[in-house]
């Protein structure tokens, strides 16, 4: 039977962002289902995070965590399968969860043990639906923007409304099967959207050392990597191309109101009342973003984080952009040669490449806008549908363990 939201009597809930809730669910505090605990001594456990997209996972399961833990692990806390494991800092934002796991968190963390015999999985989304988040709000504060603390009297009052043991598992049978669907088809468009980016790079690099002419007579390179240009290319270093110099200082505080851009190794950040290069430009990461490129129109700000054209020797300034994305993997070859990953503009300088005659730079450029840009535009198209799919499968949560959905007949 599908799902409905009719037929349901309301009660308040006796909070304001959470509003109604079914008449025949209990609304508890939190204490009443999960009390504070800290066991300590645990070194050896395996370490935990919480992270608002996943939950309670496994910290060396992320490469993205960029947390160091403390050398001593003796002060961090043990959590079990069925604790509730939260960081107070970041609450606000969703990091909480149910632990199916077994291991230690933070010292920074709350970890609450389960005292009744419901459904985890239940509690689990409960928590993390977006009334529940705008609730955490409501009783976070602090004097950093993006670190607000929950405050850990008011939460063990948190209203925490419970269904029946039966509507519980109904409700999480229900989820399993919709979510399932969702997160299946999410990672259909998120392989399609790897694929389309792959034959992004493959057809600009195919275009900037073969050309379009299918039968123009080839000559080997002489470079592994590059293979058979055509003949009638030269194989020049990258300085005949392109001269980069390292970006500007410009102090958070020294920046004025106005619409230059700041260009970053990762693009824009922002904007200045003064340009320091001339546009068209071409700015790459000389650390962080390395071997990506960011084309700009106008004049601009390059940070001293980054590289920037100062020269592009008479050559179509798009062709060089293009060129340079086939040259992404030296890029990040050559920044691994020292300690701290870095680029080297002389070394940079000296890389070979095929360089088209001018004759041709315009076309192959005007090739190039075409068929990215119908690849960026597909791009674009899945990235908001996978939007619109977590926007949906969110939505559904909600509804689900709020009640707002009569899920009596399944259970």
């Amino acid at each position: 039977m599908t799902p409905t939201a009719r037929h349901i009597q309301l009660k308040p809930s006796g909070a304001a962002w959470l509003g109604n809730v079914p008449a025949h669910w209990d609304v508890k505090p939190l204490w009443a289902m999960y009390r504070p605990k800290k066991s300590t001594g645990h070194p050896l456990e395996t370490l935990l995070s919480v992270y608002r997209d996943h939950g309670v996972i496994e910290k060396s399961s992320r490469e993205d965590n960029k947390n160091r833990a403390s050398e001593d692990l003796s002060g961090y806390q043990l959590v079990v399968n069925g604790d509730l494991v939260t960081n107070k800092m970041k609450t606000w934002q969703g990091s909480i969860a149910i632990s199916s796991l077994q291991g230690i968190v933070s010292p920074a963390y709350y970890v609450y043990g389960k005292q009744h015999s419901g459904n985890d999985t239940y509690f689990h989304h409960l928590f993390r639906s977006t009334p529940y988040i705008t609730g955490y709000q409501s009783i976070s504060k602090g004097i950093r923007v993006g670190q607000w603390d929950l405050e850990a009297d008011k939460f063990r009052l948190f209203p925490v409304i419970v269904p029946p043991p039966a509507e519980q598992d109904a409700i999480v049978a229900h989820l399993d099967r919709a979510t399932s669907r969702i997160d299946a088809l999410v990672a259909k468009k998120s392989r399609f959207i790897e694929l389309l980016r792959e034959k992004r790079q493959a057809t600009i690099t195919h275009a900037v050392t073969k050309g379009l002419d299918k039968n123009v007579p080839m000559k080997d390179s002489g470079i592994d990597w590059l293979g058979k240009v055509p003949a009638h290319w030269m194989i020049a270093p990258l300085k005949r191309l392109v001269h980069f110099q390292r970006g500007h200082d410009l102090p958070a505080e020294h920046r004025r109101s106005g619409n230059i851009p700041i260009i970053s190794s990762g693009g824009a950040i922002g904007f200045h009342s003064a340009a320091a290069a001339r546009g068209p430009g071409i700015v790459t990461g000389r650390y962080g973003s390395i071997g990506q490129f960011t084309f700009v129109d106008e004049d601009y700000w390059p940070l001293n984080t980054a590289l920037y054209s100062t020269d592009l020797c008479g050559n179509e300034p798009r062709l060089v952009w293009y060129l340079l994305h086939s040259l992404s993997d030296l890029f990040v070859m050559e920044s691994n040669k020292s300690a701290v990953p870095g680029i080297d503009r002389n070394d940079i300088h000296e890389i070979l490449v095929a360089h088209p005659p001018q004759s041709e730079q315009r076309a192959i450029v005007a090739h190039l806008d075409r068929a990215t840009g119908r690849i960026d535009a597909l791009i674009a198209k899945s990235e908001r549908s996978i939007e619109l799919l977590r926007e949906h499968r969110t939505a559904l949560i909600t509804a689900a363990v709020t009640g707002k959905i009569d899920l009596r007949s399944a259970a």
